[in-house]
């Protein structure tokens, strides 16, 4: 593969190296086009030694080539690493005030952009918006690290490290040579289906065909973690196993599958047939990619245990004990309500999912019944459909089996042939069979009114 890797004036640029020595070993054609501003962190000498290719920075450099259009004519992917807030401001702009943005603007290429700055600088509304407008153009913006920063600043900024970025593009690669191979259009809006494991390239024969065939399915899993220190975050034993079920199941009825994921403990299989798998953290991270990707999806599937709060303020340090003994107040404040606000911006728009199942994972108590729980909750949050897991001790978190009932709203019920609740024990796979059985009888229900 051709891949222009580049390089923006960050104090990480040093871990770019390590990434073009990974991208090397695999065999990759390799450009580097580090802005002129970079040099000052990595030499020239360095990257023509990495990637065995000249490497410029201006557009007035091997114009007898061309070279602010034919590279980003001739790469299959671009990726910019590390990719400062100037870098983002520019390329969202549109500026092609050096080489490296004139060949991003001039590429159809896939974009891969790692950002990398001090947390002020991410956080700041104007990076926020850019960021945000990147994703809408289909620009791929990875979230970066939680960590120590340059001198002793820690926070969210830090450029994810050379491997991380190397399995992205991976994926990213991996959907590219799957859409060359086989470029059958997809019913629902003209998207490619990849082929995975046990299909036939070119053999439309060996596409799961299914209910929800031409359908796209946005799937959560796992669950999040909220930084309190460099150190420390809030968190749940979510596991993410009935999250990975859904999204086979979903795969396996013929839907193109997103799989968002939190912290998970399970191994991902092979994906099937149009999955693809995006993995965040936060709770904030994961309500922009629900929000992203359910502009134009047909179901949401939120399986993820999402934290209902987080720490008010991050501490930048490790947050120490006293002599004295006392122990820290953390103040929290609460995370968005994922669930909630697809259901009102659905309600407000008239777009996005049109059917939303939610989870709840219950204990109940010796006067409350997780049942009546779950109603109250399905009742408050407006879904379409919502999972009940009785979980406790030993309990669904982890295993490969679990308990749940599938309760719908009373819209939903008139659409339904089963009786409500529906109750099944068994595996997880069961389970997820089950929930995407009934999401796509609402589906087809809902297309023959």
């Amino acid at each position: 593969m051709r891949i222009v890797l580049g390089v923006s004036a960050g104090i990480a640029a040093y871990k770019a190296v390590h990434l073009a020595r990974l991208l090397k070993e695999d065999g990759h054609h390799l450009e580097v086009i580090p802005t002129p501003a970079s040099l000052e962190f990595v030499g020239r000498a360095t990257w023509e030694a990495i990637s065995g290719r000249p490497v410029t920075t201006g557009v007035f450099e091997g114009v007898d080539e061309v070279r602010h259009v034919s590279l980003g004519q001739q790469a299959d992917l671009i990726v910019v690493a590390p990719a400062t807030a100037d870098l983002l401001a520019r390329v969202r702009a549109g500026m092609t005030d050096d080489l490296l943005t004139s060949t991003v603007l001039a590429s159809e290429a896939e974009k891969l952009l790692v950002p990398a700055m001090h947390t002020e600088m991410w956080q700041n509304p104007a990076t926020v918006e850019n960021v945000a407008t990147l994703r809408q153009r289909g620009i791929q913006v990875l979230e970066p690290a939680v960590g120590r920063l340059t001198g002793k600043d820690s926070g969210p900024g830090r450029m994810p490290e050379p491997e991380q970025i190397k399995s992205r593009i991976d994926q990213l690669l991996g959907d590219h040579d799957a859409a060359a191979t086989w470029h059958a259009r997809s019913p629902r809006s003209g998207a490619q289906y990849h082929p995975g494991p046990g299909t036939v390239a070119g053999d439309p024969d060996s596409v799961p065909h299914g209910p929800l065939t031409g359908r796209k399915v946005v799937v959560t899993a796992g669950g999040t973690r909220e930084p309190l220190d460099p150190v420390r975050y809030l968190g749940n034993r979510s596991s993410g196993k009935q999250g990975v079920a859904l999204a086979q199941a979903a795969a396996e009825a013929g839907a193109e599958v997103v799989l968002i994921t939190g912290i998970i403990d399970t191994q991902i299989p092979d994906m099937p047939v149009d999955m693809r798998r995006e993995g965040l953290e936060t709770a904030s991270q994961l309500q922009e990619a629900v929000t992203r990707e359910c502009q134009d999806a047909d179901v949401l599937i939120m399986a993820a245990a999402v934290a209902d709060f987080r720490p008010a303020s991050y501490a930048r340090t490790k947050i120490k004990k006293t002599e004295d003994g006392e122990s820290p107040v953390i103040a929290l404040e609460r995370n968005p309500d994922i669930l909630a606000g697809t259901v009102r911006r659905r309600s407000g728009t008239g777009t996005g999912p049109a059917v939303i199942v939610g989870f709840a994972a219950e204990t109940g108590d010796d006067s409350t019944d997780p049942l009546k729980l779950a109603e109250q909750k399905l009742a408050r949050k407006g879904c379409d459909l919502l999972v009940l897991n009785r979980v406790g001790e030993n309990l669904v978190f982890g295993q490969d089996t679990t308990e749940i009932w599938i309760l719908a709203s009373e819209q939903s019920q008139q659409k339904l042939a089963d009786e409500d609740p529906v109750h099944i024990k068994g595996s997880k796979v069961d389970a997820a069979g089950a929930v995407v059985d009934h999401a796509a009888q609402l589906l087809s229900a809902d297309s023959q009114r």
